[in-house]
């Protein structure tokens, strides 16, 4: 069972690695995958599982990006330090509203909305808005092209998009990209600062998660933990990559239409289900 179960951890990396950054939804297509791969394990790790490979999925855009957010770096100047610096108060500043919102009512924000009727509607709704956002901004030049032009004010509106992604299948990477799009911001930097909001919510996340949980793993546990983290990582960073390719020639109402594809799937498979 247990070959098995890692075997299982390895797919469920896989997929967290590619749709934790693609905004498409990590939580819809885990609710989806739950119904074919079960790991035979305790409620309680499974929970904190799902949540904790996640940090692998984060020490990719550590790496990748692990010079751009370095304020230490001897290659950079005094000057590109403060930037550097500026930029990880930006992203601080964006964390503010869901770090307050998650702690205070993560549990029954869960509760509530923890469904696939949630999910599906919120695939199908930010699916809508990406098309409707690429339509409007079609002939418009973003007022923001690079970090320097992102000021404390937008990065905090982006974060009060990133509370949205609280409710499952909102996808976070989905609701920042949404949010900075929509007050101007080009798509590369809105993928960027999207993933650069990652680190601490996602870092925040997981210690609470192995904090509840405790570190007092058996073997088996330890090996799925860590092949689903390690799947994570190797497959982020293949998605960062792609992603921050992809938007240089195309926009993202392809990733609309997936949503959209992906949420009618949802409601139909658990209905069908008779669940």
């Amino acid at each position: 069972m247990v070959l098995i179960d890692i075997l299982k951890a390895l797919v469920l990396g896989i997929i967290e690695g590619l749709t934790e950054w693609l905004p498409i939804s990590s939580t819809g297509h885990m609710i989806l995958a739950d119904e074919f791969i079960r790991l035979n394990v305790s409620p309680a790790f499974k929970e904190m599982f799902l949540v904790v490979i996640q940090l692998g999925a984060i020490m990719a855009v550590v790496v990748l990006y692990f010079h751009k957010l370095n304020p230490f770096s001897p290659k950079k100047t005094a000057g590109q330090k403060r930037e550097t610096v500026d930029l990880w108060l930006k992203v601080l500043a964006a964390c503010i509203p869901a770090g307050i919102i998650g702690i205070l009512f993560n549990d029954q924000i869960d509760k509530i909305f923890y469904n696939y009727q949630t999910v599906a509607v919120t695939l199908i709704l930010y699916g809508v808005l990406f098309i409707l956002i690429e339509n409007r901004n079609r002939n418009k030049r973003p007022a923001v092209r690079n970090f320097s032009q992102l000021t404390y004010k937008t990065a905090l509106f982006i974060g009060i998009f990133q509370v949205l992604a609280l409710i499952p299948g909102t996808s976070r990477s989905g609701a920042t990209i949404v949010g900075a799009m929509l007050i101007g911001t080009s798509r590369s930097i809105a993928a960027e600062f999207t993933f650069f909001l990652a680190i601490p919510v996602m870092f925040g996340a997981s210690l609470i998660k192995m904090l509840k949980f405790g570190f007092a793993f058996t073997p088996a546990e330890g090996m799925i933990l860590a092949t689903g983290m390690i799947t994570a990582f190797i497959v982020s960073v293949f998605a960062i990559k792609f992603l921050m390719g992809y938007i240089k020639k195309h926009d993202f109402k392809a990733f609309g239409y997936y949503r959209i594809v992906l949420g009618v799937v949802v409601v139909l498979y658990f209905l069908l289900a008779g669940k």
